[in-house]
């Protein structure tokens, strides 16, 4: 087939593809032919640092995980339900990761897969079946977990369910303990213990508390010190087990350790694990005790474990290691959070810093001392970003946290590109509402009113280039190496 042009290609997105289907950019989208390490390259050739595909976990198209799903889709492509080498193999190397408990793997295909799996095995395993959430959290695109994700249920028309119990989100910087709390990690999970109680007055009983042990999106939020120590003791005190979504901050990302949940000292009883695996693959699994999996009447996935994704699997694991990308993102990541922290003071609407290893949140404020949300500046910011060849998107439930999740190939270079690039947009940003004479404006109107110009490159405007720009051909070196 001949190449579309981008005008055809929106055209035809329009329409074949429901409208409701998220696109990155939408009021100027890019379209996406190739990408090598972390770099993306558009239709026009022109090269974009990849600071949000946290998909493509060791980097895009890595050659030895390219080679290793080329090789094995050669060889042979079927069901899962076959005895296969490779899955067994598999499965032995992800369990060595983990705690001694944590020894029976179930594959899937999707961390949404892995998360509805996980209630199921908690229900069959306590007998019961209300789940406990962390407010404003997300675990998956199909009707079990939206049911339990408060960040969609506004949206999607969705009534909380009776069996679904909300617990607030451990959040220093917004919540109701704020930083400078005395333990706020104890009066979080304190709030976990009043749920409980008020479950066991209406004679309820809990199956399973599920949360992120890195709180993406709910907008990269790090527990304070002890909360899931505490919280994991109160849920199984109270009968239920306890579910680590690590679906999209698995696998070395934090740097410190492989598994997030690591960082907080706590074995779960179950982990689900998804993006991070297949490195754009899609596979998933969910990991858990032997007494819980037995529980289980039945389970089947087609292509859960398929020799394909176990192969791609491997091969992502073997990056990892061979290519010591846990220790990197520890400095990488420290890179992004010093070089933010360093300009900070200068920019008063540069809110919270905070994450771990290679995944990182910056909260846009009105301004530091209301921390009132700035979702439209962190929207212009983003496009501002954009122009200078960075993909960084705005997300967390006010849509206002800068989230930087790139490949794990990631450099200290491109860490300090990044914070460059984010101070001088940032600082337009700032100075464009000073100048407009929005300052003495009350909290609430002063970003409202910030000139919309960068959000002028419109959709329509975009579909009438087609050429490649003048600058593109300085960034082929890298777009070559591919070959």
């Amino acid at each position: 087939m001949p190449e579309l042009t981008f005008k055809q290609t929106c055209e035809m997105r329009r329409n074949y593809v429901g409208r409701t289907c998220k696109l990155h950019f939408e009021a100027s989208p890019l379209k996406i032919v190739r990408a090598s390490r972390q770099y993306m390259y558009d239709d026009s050739g022109a090269e974009y640092l990849d600071c949000i595909s946290i998909v493509s976990h060791v980097g895009h198209c890595h050659p030895h995980v390219v080679h290793a799903g080329q090789e094995q889709m050669a060889r042979m492509t079927t069901s899962a339900g076959f005895l296969n080498d490779t899955m067994v193999d598999y499965a032995k190397r992800i369990v060595e990761t983990l705690p001694d408990k944590l020894c029976v793997c179930f594959f899937v295909n999707s961390g949404s897969e892995a998360n509805d799996l996980a209630l199921r095995l908690a229900r069959s395993y306590t007998k019961h079946d209300d789940v406990m959430v962390v407010e404003k959290s997300y675990h998956g695109n199909i009707a079990s977990l939206l049911e339990i994700s408060p960040k969609r249920w506004k949206q999607m028309g969705i009534e909380q369910k009776e069996w679904v119990h909300v617990v607030p989100c451990p959040d220093t910087y917004r919540g109701i303990y704020k930083e400078d709390s005395d333990n706020p990690g104890l009066l979080y999970a304190n709030e976990v213990k009043k749920m409980i109680r008020k479950c066991k007055d209406k004679k309820r009983t809990i199956s399973a508390f599920i949360c992120e042990p890195l709180m993406t999106v709910c907008g990269v939020v790090v527990p304070p010190q002890n909360y899931l120590k505490y919280v994991y003791r109160y849920i199984r005190e109270a009968g239920g087990v306890c579910i680590a979504d690590e679906v999209q901050v698995a696998l070395g990302r934090i740097g410190e350790r492989f598994w997030s949940f690591q960082a907080h000292d706590v074995v779960p009883d179950i982990v689900t694990v998804g993006k991070p695996l297949g490195n754009g693959h899609p596979m998933a699994m969910l990991v858990t005790t032997k007494e819980i999996a037995d529980t289980l009447r039945e389970f089947s996935s087609t292509f859960g474990g398929n020799p394909v994704a176990c192969a791609v699997g491997m091969a992502v694991l073997d990056v990892i290691r061979n290519e010591k990308l846990q220790a990197s993102a520890k400095s990488v990541g420290k890179c992004l959070l010093d070089g933010f922290r360093a300009i900070q003071p200068k920019h008063p609407m540069m809110g919270d810093i905070r994450g771990m290893g290679m995944i990182i949140g910056v909260e846009i404020v009105v301004d530091k001392e209301s921390r009132k949300p700035a979702k439209q500046a962190a929207e212009i910011l983003s496009y501002k970003l954009k122009e200078g060849k960075i993909l960084i998107a705005n997300e967390g439930p006010d849509k206002n946290v800068m989230i930087i999740s790139p490949p794990m190939c990631f450099t200290c270079d491109n860490a300090k590109q990044v914070v460059q690039a984010f101070d001088l947009a940032l600082a337009a940003i700032e100075q464009g509402a000073l100048e407009a004479g929005l300052a003495s404006l009350p909290h609430e109107q002063r970003i409202l009113n910030i000139p919309l110009d960068i959000l002028s490159s419109n959709l329509d405007k975009g579909l009438d280039s087609d050429s490649d720009s003048e600058s593109s051909s300085a960034k082929k070196a890298r777009y070559e190496e591919m070959d």
